[in-house]
C-alpha cells in the first residue's frame, strides 16, 4: 500500500475503512470506458421501452439528516408513465400511510430509482429530483382497477442509465429453481404478532389477509 493511499484508510486489523475518494479509486481502478460512457441526461427510447415493460420498481430517498431509505413500487407493466425524456410520473397505490418516501422527498429532493423487468437480467437506473403532485388530471391517466391515485411523485431525470446482468445473473433471481416455498418463511402476521405483544398471530394475520384481498388499490 502506498503512503498517500495509507493515510486514506483506516488500516486497523478491526476496520479497514475507505475514507477518501481518491483512495475509494485507488482500490478499485479506474472506470471502464463502457461503464463510463453509458450515462445519459435523459431517458433514450431504450429506457423508455424498459419503463414501458416494467411492473417493478425500487424507490431510495434520503431525509434531512441522511437517513436512507428504499421502498418498493409495483403494479401492472407500465405503470409508470413517461411523459416525456426528462420526466417520469410514479403513482402511489394504497399502502400502510407511513409515507416514507414522502417525507423524505420534502427534506430532500434527490431520489433514485432501479427498474427491474422479470426476465431480463439487465436493470435500469434512473437518478433525478422528485415532487409530490395531486393534480387529479395529472394523475387520471394512472388510475388501476377503477382507482384513481390521489397522489404521485413527478420525477425529472438527471442520470439514466443500464445496469449490467451480473447481480441477477449471481442471484439467479428469476430462475424457477430459486424461488422459495412460501411456507419456508414466516407470514408477515406472525412476524408482527411477535413484535407487538397487543395482536395475537391469528389477529395479525387476519388483518394482513384482509389488507391484501381488500385494499390492494
Amino acid at each position: 500500500m502506498s503512503e498517500s493511499l495509507g493515510r486514506d484508510i483506516d488500516a486497523t486489523p478491526e476496520t479497514c475503512t475507505i475514507v477518501n475518494v481518491d483512495a475509494l479509486r485507488s482500490h478499485f481502478g479506474r472506470v471502464s470506458p463502457l461503464a463510463e460512457g453509458k450515462v445519459l441526461p435523459h431517458l433514450s427510447h431504450f429506457a423508455r421501452d424498459f419503463i414501458a415493460l416494467s411492473p417493478f420498481l425500487v424507490l431510495a430517498s434520503m431525509d434531512g439528516a441522511g437517513r436512507a431509505d428504499a421502498s418498493p413500487r409495483g403494479d401492472a407493466p407500465g405503470f409508470v408513465q413517461v411523459l416525456d425524456d426528462a420526466t417520469l410520473l410514479i403513482p402511489d397505490r394504497r399502502g400502510n400511510n407511513r409515507v416514507d418516501s414522502f417525507g423524505n422527498v420534502l427534506d430532500n429532493p434527490g431520489i433514485g430509482l432501479i427498474f427491474f423487468v422479470p426476465g431480463i437480467n439487465e436493470t435500469l437506473r434512473v437518478n433525478g429530483q422528485a415532487r409530490i403532485v395531486t393534480d387529479a388530471d395529472l394523475l387520471g391517466p394512472l388510475a388501476a382497477q377503477g382507482k384513481t391515485p390521489t397522489t404521485g411523485l413527478r420525477v425529472t431525470v438527471e442520470e439514466a442509465f443500464f445496469h449490467c446482468a451480473k447481480a441477477l445473473m449471481r442471484s439467479k433471481l428469476w430462475a424457477a429453481e430459486s424461488q422459495v416455498e412460501r411456507a419456508n418463511f414466516p407470514s408477515l402476521g406472525r412476524i408482527i404478532a411477535e413484535q407487538d405483544s397487543t395482536l395475537s398471530v391469528d389477529e395479525a394475520e387476519r388483518s394482513m389477509e384482509e389488507a391484501y384481498r381488500t385494499r390492494l388499490y
